[in-house]
């Protein structure tokens, strides 16, 4: 029985390295506070032909979306400020990219002109989809509400993205008659 054992053991190792070496290794981390949200991804760019490195960005907006909420619900009203917004990709086409984000909040007047809501439009050598990507968020939106949308942000790798904020229709029902 420990054979056997030891076996299933051997084998679990092997298949664990096997699916690490073909899915390749990585990296990703993000941190956020009252200021900006700030995290990187290192890795290979693509896994099989998926975006893998171009999908740290929907870890971003995820983590910064959630800020958002959490500031605003501590009265602590601010928005993404697109000016400031850092992003670079390193190594793009050696196999192993680093892809670093800083989200940067700036405080805005009052709760509805906080923004709780984030997300992007991008991708690798090609101009983001952010038309469709507009038409997909407008179910998201309170009444009469715009997306804000940053301007393209390009890395010298290639990298494309629009960013994207608005007021939240849940988290900001109340704004729902007030106007920007």
């Amino acid at each position: 029985m420990k054979l056997i054992g030891g076996a299933i053991l051997f084998v679990g190792i092997f298949l664990s390295f096997a699916s690490q070496r073909e899915h390749g290794e990585f990296t990703e981390h993000v941190d956020c506070n009252q200021d900006s949200c700030y995290g990187y991804y290192q890795g290979p760019e693509f896994i099989k032909g998926d975006d893998i490195a171009h999908q740290f960005s929907n870890t971003m907006s995820a983590k910064v979306g959630d800020q958002l909420k959490k500031l605003y619900k501590e009265k602590n009203y601010v928005k993404v400020d697109f000016n400031s917004l850092k992003m670079s990709t390193v190594g793009m086409g050696s196999g192993k990219v680093t892809y670093k984000l800083t989200i940067p909040f700036i405080k805005v007047s009052d709760s509805c002109a906080a923004r709780t809501s984030f997300d992007h439009s991008g991708g690798w050598n090609h101009a983001p989809a952010l038309s469709a990507r507009k038409k997909q968020l407008q179910k998201a939106l309170l009444p009469g509400e715009n997306l804000d949308i940053s301007p393209l942000t390009k890395t010298p790798e290639g990298l494309q993205e629009y960013w994207i904020q608005w007021r939240n229709k849940t988290t900001q029902a109340a704004c729902a008659i007030q106007k920007k």
